[in-house]
C-alpha cells in the first residue's frame, strides 16, 4: 500500500526524511507523481503563504488574514481532509488498492481531491458531483484519473448526493469516503490547518481576534478549536449564504456559492464550538471575485499596494471571496482592532471559476471601471444584517439539526448524537490523530 506524510509531517514538512522532501520538490513539477502526497502541507519552503486584506479595501481596523490553499497538489486544501481519512481507512483495513473502489460524496473540492489522492494510492474512484458545478471542476476530476457521477442540482442539493451515494454504497467492493462524517477530515484542519494560522499570527506580531469559515463539511472550522487553546478569546465563526440559511433558521435554498451552503449540520461540526454565525449574498461573492480577479488597477488607484493587488489574482475562488465577507462582518461584530487578526482561508484559487466569471458577465454585461469603483463597497459597506450568537439555545438546535441528516438518512443513532454533547468526544478524535501517525508509520516499514 502507498502511504504519504503523517499529520505531523503535514503540519511540520521538515519532519519527513530529506531523501523523500526533495524527491518530492522534484515532483511539482509531475502534478500526477504520487510522491506529491508529501507536498501535501500549508507550508511552502517553511512558510505559509497569505495575503492580508488592508483597512482601505475591507473598511474595518482589524488585519483580514487570508491563508492561501492554491498550492496544493490539487490547487485546494482540500486534497488534505481526501488523503486523511483515505490513509486512515488504509491503516485500518478498510480499504485496499486493487481490491475497492472509492466514492468521494462532493460538491467540488473534496471531490477533485478525492480524484487525485485516489489513484495516486492505486483506487479506481468515483466522485459524486452535482451536475450544475463548474465545468473546470469536471475537468479536473477527469484529469486527475477519476470518474464522475453526475446527480441534479447545484452546491446546495446535498440530498441527491445522498440518495445516489446509498446506491453506490450497496455495490460489493465500494467504499464511500464521506467528507461530511469523516473525522480524518476534522483532525486534517485541527491539527494542520489551526498551526498553519497560529504560524502566520505570530509571524505577524500581533493578536488573535477570530478565525472564519464557510460552512460546506465543516471541516476547516475545526481548526478553531485548536486554536482556542492557544490564543481563549479568539471567536470561532460560521459563515454561510443567505439565500440558504440553514444555521441561520433552519433555512433552505439554492446559491452559487459553490462548495458550501450544502443544506444540513454536518456530523464533524463541533457546534459547541462555535461563537457566530454570519451570513453573506451570494452574488456579492461572484462580483467581489470578480474584483479581485481583474480589477487590480482601480484597487491600485484606491490605495492598495500595486503588488498586493497583482497577487491576488488567481488567489481567490468564490468561496474564498465567502469568507473574507464573513470575516469583515465578524470583525465588525466584535469591534476588532488593529492588533486582532481575523484569519480566514481561500479554499481554492481562481483556476475552476473562469466559466463562472463568464456567465456574471453574460448576465451583467463587463465590469468597467466605474462598476469596479462600485464593487469596493461590497468588501467597506458590509451589514451587520444575518448575525447569529452561538448561544447554548442556538446551539443546541444546532446540534439536534443533525438528526434529520445523520440519524435520518446516515444510519447514525440518536445515543450517537447524544454523544457529542460531551466534550470527551470531541477530545478523544483530536487525539487520534497521534495513533493513525503511530500506524502510518509502522506500515511504511
Amino acid at each position: 500500500m502507498m502511504f504519504g506524510p503523517t499529520f505531523a509531517e503535514m503540519r511540520d514538512p521538515s519532519r519527513i526524511r530529506p531523501e523523500v522532501r526533495e524527491k518530492a520538490r522534484a515532483a511539482l513539477g509531475r502534478p500526477l507523481d504520487p510522491l506529491n502526497l508529501y507536498n501535501l502541507s500549508w507550508k511552502v519552503d517553511g512558510r505559509v503563504p497569505y495575503t492580508v486584506l488592508p483597512e482601505v479595501v475591507t473598511g474595518v481596523w482589524a488585519p483580514i488574514v487570508v491563508l492561501s490553499a492554491r498550492h496544493f497538489p490539487t490547487g485546494s486544501h482540500k486534497v488534505g481532509p481526501a488523503y486523511s481519512i483515505l490513509a486512515e481507512k488504509q491503516v485500518e483495513g478498510q480499504c485496499v488498492p486493487g481490491e475497492h473502489t472509492l466514492v468521494f460524496p462532493s460538491t467540488g473540492n473534496f471531490g477533485i481531491g478525492g480524484a487525485w489522492v485516489g489513484p495516486r494510492m492505486g483506487y479506481r474512484s468515483l466522485v459524486v458531483l452535482p451536475e450544475d458545478m463548474s465545468t473546470e471542476r469536471f475537468a479536473k476530476i477527469g484529469e486527475y484519473g477519476a470518474e464522475v457521477v453526475a446527480t441534479p442540482g447545484s452546491e446546495s442539493n446535498v440530498k441527491e448526493i445522498y440518495d445516489k451515494v446509498k446506491e453506490l454504497r450497496a455495490v460489493p467492493g465500494h467504499r464511500v469516503l464521506n467528507q461530511f462524517e469523516e473525522f480524518g477530515n476534522y483532525r486534517f484542519h485541527f491539527h494542520c490547518t489551526a498551526t498553519a494560522a497560529l504560524e502566520v499570527v505570530q509571524e505577524l506580531g500581533i493578536g488573535f481576534g477570530a478565525f472564519v469559515s464557510a460552512m460546506g463539511s465543516a471541516g476547516t472550522i475545526g481548526a478553531g478549536e485548536a486554536i482556542k487553546r492557544h490564543h481563549a478569546g479568539c471567536a470561532t465563526v460560521a459563515v454561510e449564504p443567505v439565500q440558504c440559511p440553514t444555521l441561520y433558521n433552519v433555512g433552505f435554498g439554492s446559491h452559487r456559492v459553490e462548495g458550501i451552503g450544502d443544506k444540513h449540520v454536518t456530523w464533524i461540526h463541533n457546534v459547541w464550538a462555535t461563537d457566530l454565525l454570519v451570513g453573506v449574498d451570494d452574488q456579492e461573492c461572484l462580483e467581489g471575485l470578480q474584483l479581485l480577479q481583474q480589477g487590480s488597477e482601480v484597487l491600485t488607484a484606491e490605495g492598495v499596494d500595486s503588488a498586493t493587488a497583482a497577487s491576488w489574482v488567481g488567489m481567490f475562488g468564490i468561496s474564498g471571496v465567502c469568507n473574507v465577507l464573513g470575516a469583515i462582518k465578524a470583525a465588525r461584530y466584535y469591534g476588532l482592532g488593529p492588533k486582532d487578526a481575523v484569519v480566514t482561508v481561500a479554499t481554492d484559487g481562481f483556476d475552476r471559476y473562469p466559466s463562472v466569471l463568464q456567465r456574471l458577465t453574460r448576465e451583467q454585461g463587463p465590469m468597467n471601471r466605474d462598476e469596479a469603483k462600485r464593487r469596493l463597497s461590497i468588501f467597506r459597506g458590509q451589514k451587520s444584517d444575518w448575525i447569529l450568537e452561538g448561544t447554548r439555545e442556538v446551539r443546541r438546535r444546532w446540534h439536534n439539526q443533525k438528526y434529520c441528516t445523520s440519524v435520518a438518512e446516515e444510519g447514525k443513532t440518536a445515543d450517537d448524537l447524544r454523544a457529542q454533547w460531551d466534550p470527551a468526544f470531541w477530545i478523544s478524535h483530536q487525539e487520534r490523530a497521534s495513533v493513525i501517525d503511530r500506524r502510518i508509520l509502522e506500515r511504511r516499514g
